[in-house]
């Protein structure tokens, strides 16, 4: 193993679920260095991957409660760690670079840091999207999913939202990475939501404010106005949603460069478009974020493969001629994060020994 603490700091964090892969380049020990003191990335490999208290971590690795509490704290509050509060007992973990500590630079952000993890993005990024399980999956704007219908409710965003105690709303990270980089986008800025020990993080972290579910709910319709795509994390309950467009969003990005979106996105429908209902007015295409809909004659149709289910269009249509279709044979996500990330890895694992 390498002397170099920030080399061994690189293969601590590949051993996380999401990964930290090395590059030839090694950008990823740029990322790092700037990051983290040495003496911070040496107490970052000390954490495990559940959250511990204080004294519990001193205990372990030999050093002082009171000196190691501020330390594990600043780490925390830069977003080098995970903090988890649950009534007065404040534990700290390891966090995994994505989804993690490049979402909890959002306030820390600068044109170096931006093209840092834009030239680092391809390589940890197309890593994820090539495993069968997603950290983030598509679920259907409100407007799309039928009232009364048998929808699963971990399909229906304004339920899940509903069942939030905690609830942060924060400026979107993609959309402020891409101003800094001279791309501004038009699009409403503050739609990315945290919830419960996630959410939490992020508004003791200043990294955003506390909402209430009603203007939670009013920022949902902003978003659908706006014609972004609902992203949330992939799990039964909601830790994160990200309201996404693919002028920013990276995921949004590369899935739409894809030839079959669909086979890169996990998503639970797919749209339909009744030919006998269809004037071809064109909106439904203007509408769609992964140019999944064509003109075709006297009417518009569905491009096989390239919906990914997020309902845009059905809203757009002024004839009532789109609906969404549940795809057959799809499991319910992974009940807890835990469950997800445990899936990733494997899956991660599973992929490097093929190589």
């Amino acid at each position: 193993m390498s002397t170099d603490v920030y080399t061994r700091l690189r293969e601590f964090m590949d051993t996380l679920p999401a990964g930290f892969p090395a590059t030839p380049s090694g950008v990823e020990i740029r990322i790092l260095k700037k990051l983290f003191t040495p003496e911070q990335a040496e107490l970052a490999m000390q954490l495990g991957r559940e959250a511990e208290e204080v004294g519990a971590i001193a205990a372990r690795i030999g050093m002082d409660a009171a000196k190691l509490g501020p330390k594990l704290e600043e780490m925390a509050q830069k977003g080098l760690i995970f903090r988890k509060r649950e009534g007065d007992k404040v534990s700290y973990q390891a966090a995994q670079f994505l989804v993690g500590v490049y979402e909890f630079q959002l306030n820390r952000l600068d044109k170096e840091f931006c093209e840092l993890y834009e030239e680092y993005l391809p390589h940890i990024g197309g890593t994820l999207m090539a495993l069968k399980t997603k950290q983030l999956r598509v679920i259907p704007v409100e407007s799309a999913v039928e009232a009364g219908s048998s929808v699963a409710s971990y399909n229906r965003i304004r339920e899940l939202v509903k069942e939030q105690e905690v609830i942060s709303l924060m400026q979107c990270i993609c959309r402020q990475e891409q101003g800094i980089l001279g791309k501004p986008c038009a699009r409403p800025p503050e739609t990315c939501f945290g919830f419960g020990a996630f959410g939490q993080f992020f508004i003791d972290n200043h990294l955003a404010r506390a909402v209430t579910t009603d203007e939670a709910l009013r920022v949902l319709d902003q978003a659908e106005e706006a014609g972004l795509v609902l992203n949330p994390s992939n799990t039964q309950k909601l830790e994160w949603l990200c309201c996404c467009c693919t002028c920013c969003c990276p995921t949004l990005k590369f899935v739409k460069m894809m030839p079959r979106p669909v086979d890169w996105v996990r998503s639970y429908f797919q749209a339909a478009i009744a030919a006998d209902l269809c004037n071809a007015c064109g909106e439904c295409i203007e509408r769609c974020q992964v140019a999944a809909i064509k003109e075709d004659e006297d009417r518009s149709v569905i491009i096989e493969g390239r919906c990914t289910g997020c309902g845009l269009c059905v809203s757009a249509c002024p004839v009532e001629a789109i609906s969404l279709q549940p795809k057959p044979g799809m499991e319910a996500p992974p009940a807890s994060l835990f469950e997800t990330l445990r899936k990733i890895e494997i899956e991660r694992k599973a992929l490097a020994r093929t190589k």
